[in-house]
């Protein structure tokens, strides 16, 4: 598992990238890494976020993240395999790894 910061949602990431990684490790015991705020929708949206949205957009066709702790499911040759909801555990993905692995 990878993350991502991004503050486009409800300005819920205000921080520096190491105050960032300070909370999140404090808070939710994070134990990923975590990179560099960056934006994933908009004109300023980093490159991974332009291809992970257009490889797995909404099942209504739309790319645009909704809400922080969207998902995306990576195989090990850099093919999305699948996007999940913010509201889906990461223990949920977890049992469907065996699946696509």
């Amino acid at each position: 598992m990878l993350g991502f910061p991004c503050n486009q949602f409800g300005a819920q990431e205000p921080g520096t990238d190491a105050e960032i990684l300070e909370f999140a490790t404090r808070q939710y015991q994070v134990n990923f890494p975590l990179f560099s705020k960056l934006e994933v929708n908009g004109d300023g949206a980093s490159p991974l976020y332009v291809w992970l949205r257009k490889a797995a957009p909404e099942a209504d066709g739309g790319e645009a993240l909704t809400w922080n702790f969207t998902k995306f499911l990576v195989g090990r040759d850099g093919t999305v395999i699948k996007r999940y909801s913010p509201k889906v555990t990461p223990a949920a993905i977890g049992a469907e790894l065996a699946a696509y692995f």
